[in-house]
């Protein structure tokens, strides 16, 4: 059987050195420890160099590692001792008020058409299950809601989490060639139903805002994780409010086949022709992706850009289920 490689070796030890600091109800020597811990040299001199480097490493992963003198023998009544007291390493429980819980279980539904779904169901189940009781009456008739069916969100949001670079391709336009960014992400930010990311453009060399219904194919992460430095004065918001299109900045025509589209109908202004109805929008794409839900029951005269939005998207689809059994 293959030995541990050294890195796992050192973390086997550290854990295992960990848990004898922790069990035990007095301090104990360095020697006691050495018979207790594995994976410690066998030479004096080795060994303690390890114990000091292991000990000191515990101490700046934030374990408070106490010393003492080791009393009850004379034999050891002038050496020193390590422990590790549970109730100074415990992190204390987590309590939350009856506000802060009603807040959290909004911000769970706020989630619940979005990629993060999963995650906030769960944390949401967990607390539940702790015996933290959410106070229905409290948020009845809220139902907040993040929606968001860009294939781009979660990446982007584990990239922001672990601090990455990201490359993607990017469309400048509704009909623009895509192009390929590297990305150093700041921030991603929700406006009026769109989603944007902000970041600093390594090939522009400057701060950028881009929409995440723009960017195709694949997000992919770069380089190491903690390698992306966020500017403490970067206003996510400010960024976004000074490219994002105020709300109403066009109008497009859809026809509707009889009996069908109400909820667009009723969202939309009516015209001389009872099928057709002139639908105010801000993003082509964002449109787009509400029309191509109704199939062949809704079919764009215009604008073109709107058009051309509700192709890409039937084009991506037939793409994804090419090849498929009729």
């Amino acid at each position: 059987m293959a030995s541990a490689s050294p890195s796992r070796g050192k973390t086997e030890r550290l854990l295992n050195l960990l848990l004898a600091l922790l069990a035990t109800r007095r301090p104990l020597t360095k020697q006691e420890l050495r018979r207790l811990v594995p994976g410690y040299p066998d030479s004096d001199e080795a060994f303690d160099r390890s114990f000091e480097r292991d000990k000191d490493e515990l101490r700046e992963l934030g374990v408070p590692v106490e010393t003492g003198s080791v009393s009850g023998t004379d034999l050891f009544a002038d050496e020193v001792g390590y422990r590790v007291r549970r109730e100074a390493y415990a992190l204390p429980e987590v309590a939350f008020t009856p506000e802060e819980l009603t807040v959290l279980a909004l911000a769970a539904r706020a989630w619940q058409s979005a990629a993060l779904s999963g995650p906030a169901s769960r944390a949401l189940l967990k607390l539940q299950a702790s015996g933290a009781g959410v106070d229905d009456a409290a948020v009845a008739g809220i139902e907040p809601r993040v929606s968001s069916s860009e294939p781009a969100l979660l990446p982007l949001w584990q990239a922001l989490r672990d601090r990455r670079p990201v490359r993607f391709a990017y469309r400048r336009g509704s009909a623009g060639e895509a192009t390929t960014r590297t990305v150093e992400p700041w921030g991603v930010v929700a406006r009026a139903g769109r989603w944007y990311l902000v970041g600093h453009d390594r090939d522009r060399s400057a701060p950028r805002v881009f929409r995440l219904s723009r960017i195709t194919g694949a997000v992919r992460p770069l380089g190491r994780p903690g390698e992306v430095e966020v500017p403490a004065d970067v206003d996510l918001q400010a960024a976004v409010a000074a490219v994002s299109p105020q709300a109403g900045a066009g109008t497009a025509h859809v026809r509707l086949s009889p009996g069908s589209g109400g909820w667009l109908r009723r969202s939309s202004t009516a015209t001389a022709d009872p099928d057709v109805v002139a639908v105010g929008y801000s993003d082509p794409d964002l449109l787009a992706a509400e029309l191509v839900a109704l199939g062949p029951a809704a079919v764009v005269l215009d604008p073109p850009e709107v058009r051309e939005a509700v192709a890409r998207r039937l084009a991506a689809v037939a793409a994804a289920h090419a090849g498929a059994a009729t």
